[in-house]
């Protein structure tokens, strides 16, 4: 059994405060499938890629145990290009360019080998092509975990809110949660938004951290403190390949485990934001993993005497 991953793959160009990239590899389902293949393999890939997409850039996936049967490469068209500039508090970000090229006609299929997967992250695409996805399974998956975004609430919003109807966890920002739900206190909107279908809703908060939510039970972990963040772009994207990689590799879908798997999240994002792109997931290492893990631990541990 094993691991579904659906999202784009594409071209960035990033500018922050602290430096610009030429373009290079971005894109919701390339994060989640290295930042997922550091807990579990295989992880099935669905996507769409022009010709121009680096062959040596999926062969690096391939390498990490990530199937390609179900990316579709376009070799006349080009890939989705997106580029943006961010602003000193690296939270907010203007965009400069979208060229959707081969998403604007993407179909998403479902492979017959694919057909296994007890876990599915639907990374953040339009609610449409997540739905068709789901449809396509011949059995019901495990754990349906998906990521959207307030500019699918704009213009998909009853799209989305069928789709909640059929997912187990929702990941959204804190301005997406509150924009979905119309509240701004964000224990009112989760308690909203879990009215609408989801079991467990997740709500990142970027160096704030993310907090857990699933019926009365709550749960926060901190983000870690970096001297150093040079591009956010990917960050939420790699929290979720860590922690549906953790729920895959462990196959417990408690709350308790998801406590665990929002921290190897953290952990695998804070890796994420060191370097531009997808550079930093493509060296860390299972001690530089451990070693970070084991930083959160010491970032939230401590003694009370109560008298």
């Amino acid at each position: 059994m094993s691991l579904l991953v659906v999202g784009s793959m594409a071209f960035d160009a990033i500018e922050t405060p602290f430096g610009k990239s030429d373009k290079i590899i971005g894109g919701a389902g390339t994060y989640i499938a290295w930042s997922a293949s550091n807990f579990t393999t295989p992880i099935k890939q669905i996507s769409v890629v022009g010709g121009d997409f680096p062959q040596s850039e999926l062969d690096a996936l391939i390498a990490r145990g990530v199937d390609m049967e179900g990316v579709q490469i376009k070799k006349d068209e080009k890939t989705f290009f997106w580029s943006g500039r961010y602003h000193m508090d690296m939270n907010t970000r203007d965009t400069l360019d979208t060229q959707l090229n081969v998403l604007e006609n993407f179909q998403p299929v479902v492979p017959d080998s694919y057909q296994d997967c007890e876990f599915v992250m639907l990374g953040n695409l339009a609610p449409a092509l997540q739905k068709s996805v789901i449809m396509q399974m011949k059995t019901r998956p495990k754990l349906i975990v998906m990521d959207t975004m307030n500019f699918w609430m704009e213009i998909a919003l009853d799209d989305l809110k069928d789709l909640l109807t059929m997912v187990d966890v929702l990941l959204v920002n804190d301005s997406e949660a509150r924009e979905l739900s119309g509240e701004y206190s964000l224990v009112k909107a989760a308690n909203k938004i879990l009215t609408m279908g989801p079991k467990f809703l997740i709500i990142k908060k970027g160096e704030h951290g993310a907090l857990l939510f699933h019926q009365n039970h709550v749960f926060f972990a901190p983000a870690l403190p970096l001297e150093d963040v040079f591009d956010p772009t990917g960050a939420g994207d790699t929290f979720a390949g860590g922690f549906i990689g953790h729920i895959a590799r462990t196959k417990d879908i408690s709350f308790e485990n998801m406590k665990t798997a929002i921290i190897m999240g953290s952990a695998l994002a804070s890796f994420c934001v060191e370097k531009f792109g997808t550079q930093r997931l493509t060296e860390i290492t299972k001690e530089e993993v451990d070693a970070r893990l084991e930083e959160f631990v010491q970032l939230v541990n401590f003694d009370i005497d109560l008298v």
